[in-house]
């Protein structure tokens, strides 16, 4: 009879350890679940991420896909500037570049009817030398050298804020030592007809001194 106590007891000991088991068998079964969602997620977010970066690198592969809001308060598409080369420079109106409008418009007088199309962005990173309102730029500009050109509103070409052309432009074409930042006023970049960056210029160089390159890709066909 104690045999069978004896017998009944061990039945009842492994039929409590068996159940025992199993909530943490469950347990670490939903584990593994919510591990395995995790990792699918992660990797899925890393695909969309490629997915995107590739995408926007196809889709701002020409200057066109961009838009900027000129100076007057309009917005301007950029695809009306399809097939013109482009002449695009950032501006100030304290700088001891600032004389540098001259000859831009000089150049907007010889090619605007050739196909060149200058483009101004003023912009107030650079030693605070463009601190006025976008009419306060307009009328300086007119007053003093007047100017015919396209002139945009004020950006931040630098930085958190800056426009997305110019994060365009610096990544198409760096600067020294492959420096992407603009360094100063009146850098300025060389677009070609296909909308593409052909070339960046450093501040001190003069516009009129990039009339060969300008005569090189209006000939473009």
């Amino acid at each position: 009879m104690r045999c069978k106590s004896v017998v009944s007891f061990l039945c009842l000991a492994t039929l409590a350890l068996t159940l025992s088991s199993i909530p943490a068998s469950s347990q670490n079964l939903k584990s593994k679940t919510a591990d395995d969602k995790a990792i699918h997620k992660k990797k899925s977010e890393a695909a969309e991420k490629v997915r995107g970066e590739k995408g926007a690198d196809m889709k701002n592969d020409s200057i066109y896909e961009f838009s900027a809001k000129a100076l007057g308060g309009e917005d301007i598409d950029f695809k009306k500037y399809e097939g013109k080369v482009l002449l695009i420079v950032n501006t100030a109106s304290q700088c001891g570049y600032t004389p540098q409008y001259a000859e831009l418009e000089k150049l907007h007088e010889k090619y605007a009817d050739k196909g060149l199309a200058i483009l101004g962005f003023p912009c107030n990173q650079f030693g605070k030398q463009e601190p006025g309102d976008d009419h306060e730029i307009a009328k300086f500009c007119q007053a003093n050298y007047g100017v015919k050109f396209q002139m945009f509103s004020k950006i931040d070409v630098n930085g958190s804020k800056e426009h997305p052309i110019y994060k365009f432009l610096k990544e198409k074409a760096p600067g020294v030592l492959g420096s992407e930042a603009i360094k100063w006023n009146f850098t300025k970049f060389l677009v070609g007809k296909d909308g593409k960056v052909v070339k960046r210029y450093a501040p001190q160089v003069k516009p009129i001194e990039i009339s060969t390159d300008i005569d090189k890709e209006l000939s473009q066909n």
